[in-house]
């Protein structure tokens, strides 16, 4: 058992039966009466958030995980399939259980969560940036960079992100895989 003193990002937690990760969490101390924790939390089995606020010094359950090296396979439409760099087996997971799936290709390197009760995944964790290249987007117009405007661009994996105009077919784009955006273009 722990308290919600232990709580950060990425603690998962058994709760109404069902197990989830902690996305994001505020300790608030109010003026006036007493503190609390407000969390985010996401469901490992369905991916639904719940917002949830927890009384300073509330016992909460927490999960015991181990982290291990996954390289992702192949998408076959359903799951998501992975293999451990350690021991070569391999696990397939839906694509509930994943953040982003749409900024994963073939062979990147993810770290998963595993409950270690039941052998059972709990959660894909993405690098922070991924490198893709940009398949498809409107040409770019030289001198288009003084304003901050942007404009779609679809990448190798199938994903839209929005980069800046003079951003062109071919080119090499850093990715946030938290929020999906466009950081910084790669040279070769």
């Amino acid at each position: 058992m722990a308290s919600t003193s232990d709580i950060r990002n990425g603690l998962c937690i058994r709760y109404n039966n069902d197990i989830y990760k902690i996305i994001e969490f505020l300790h608030v101390k109010p003026g006036k009466g007493p503190a609390f924790v407000r969390t985010k939390m996401k469901s490992v089995t369905n991916g639904k958030v719940l917002d949830n606020t927890f009384s300073a010094g509330h016992k909460i359950e927490d999960v015991r995980v181990e982290t291990h090296k996954f390289q992702f396979l192949y998408n076959d439409g359903e799951y998501y399939h992975f293999m451990n760099n350690e021991d070569y087996t391999q696990i397939r997971l839906l694509e509930a259980a994943l953040d982003r799936p749409d900024l994963m290709k073939e062979g990147e390197v993810v770290t998963i969560q595993i409950n270690t009760e039941d052998n059972m995944p709990l959660s894909v964790e993405m690098p922070a940036t991924v490198i893709l290249e940009v398949t498809a987007t409107e040409p770019g117009i030289k001198g288009n960079t003084a304003t901050n405007a942007t404009k779609p661009a679809t990448v190798e994996t199938g994903a839209e992100v929005n980069v800046p105009l003079f951003i062109n077919e071919g080119d090499k784009i850093k990715i946030e895989t938290e929020k999906g955006t466009y950081k910084e273009r790669v040279k070769e």
